[in-house]
Formats: C-alpha cells, sequence, structure tokens
C-alpha cells in the first residue's frame, strides 16, 4: 500500500478499514500486542462486532508503517512478541473516523431470527421449541455481559465511560429480546391473542 501526499506536503493516510479502526481503538485502550486485543474484543465488543486474529495482525503492520502506532520487540520467555502504543497521529486519525460524517449502518445478520421468521412451516410445538432456543440465547449473552459489567466500570473509573454505555445497550438489546419471546409465549397460551 503506497500513502499519497497530501498538498501541504505531509503524507496522507492510508485507506483504512473498519477492522484497523478496531486495531487501533483497542491499543488506545491499552492492549499492547495482538494477543491483548483479540482478548479484549472477546471481552467487550464481541457481542456487536468480531474480529479475527487473521485481520488483527495485517491491521497492526499497516498502522505502524502509516505511523499511528509504534511497536517494539517485547518477547515473553520463548514467545516472540510486539508490544505497541498509539501515536498522537494515530489519536488523530481515531478522532476523525469517529467524526466521519456518513451514514452509520446497522446490520443484523441473525440465523436465528430468520429461522423464527419462518417458523410457521414447522409444526406449532417445534416452532415453540424454535422460540425458547432464541429467548435462551439471549438470556445467556445477557449472563455473559453481565459478567463483564465490572470490567466496563473499571473502564469508566479510568475515564473511558462509552464502553459501559455500550454495554448497557447490548444488555437492553438482549433483554428486550428475552421480554418479547416471554410476552409471545404468553399470547400463545391465551387463544386468539397473538
Amino acid at each position: 500500500m503506497t500513502d499519497a501526499s497530501s498538498q501541504d506536503g505531509r503524507q496522507a493516510l492510508p485507506e483504512l478499514t473498519a477492522p484497523d479502526y478496531v486495531v487501533l481503538g483497542m491499543v488506545r485502550l491499552g492492549a499492547r500486542s495482538g494477543y491483548e486485543i483479540k482478548q479484549r474484543v472477546e471481552r467487550s465488543i464481541r457481542f456487536f462486532w468480531t474480529i479475527s486474529q487473521v485481520q488483527i495482525y495485517p491491521s497492526l503492520g499497516r498502522l505502524e508503517q502509516a505511523g499511528l502506532i509504534t511497536g517494539a520487540d517485547d518477547p515473553q520467555g520463548r514467545r516472540p512478541r510486539r508490544a505497541y502504543a498509539i501515536t498522537g497521529t494515530g489519536e488523530a486519525a481515531l478522532r476523525q473516523w469517529l467524526h466521519q460524517a456518513e451514514p452509520i449502518p446497522f446490520e443484523l445478520r441473525d440465523t436465528g431470527l430468520v429461522r423464527l421468521f419462518f417458523a410457521d412451516a414447522l409444526p406449532p410445538g417445534e416452532a415453540r421449541e424454535l422460540l425458547t432456543v432464541i429467548k435462551q440465547r439471549s438470556q445467556d449473552k445477557l449472563a455473559a455481559l453481565r459478567a463483564i459489567e465490572s470490567s466496563a466500570d473499571a473502564a469508566r473509573d479510568k475515564g473511558d465511560i462509552y464502553p459501559l454505555l455500550t454495554l448497557q445497550m447490548g444488555i437492553g438489546f438482549h433483554q428486550a429480546i428475552i421480554d418479547v419471546c416471554q410476552d409471545f409465549e404468553r399470547k400463545l397460551r391465551e387463544p386468539y391473542r397473538v
């Protein structure tokens, strides 16, 4: 990837993808290695955005090459490791991305909800079983989200307040699914109420 120079002589930033910004943001929040980035994603945003190891390391390379992060060898025992820190340019690039005036699409690709949409093709008891599976899935997610509330509280105490907000949104999302499923189940028990 080659960077074009801007009109004022500074290097223009390369075209970055959403996974690149996820990596940049995680480095800003204190993740120092590819492994730590993956771990932090798993304990935070994976409920609404996932990133694979295959994406993390190329992103780290692009970000370092662009001067948005700096890296230094930091082996852990016999294992090679590179530790990263965000630069001032990286902070500015992250802020610029957060300010972008472009549509912010919401994509929900949920195979469970697609199956539920077509559940009238099943016998009633099997359709209800599918509904139960969907409800249980959200109950499990809700429990997992509540289990990481202390981490979000700790981030808030360090001055990062928006991880807690997004966690609360995730909790609200899954609680809403549970509530709607329970309401629908109640209506199924009452004839002609669905």
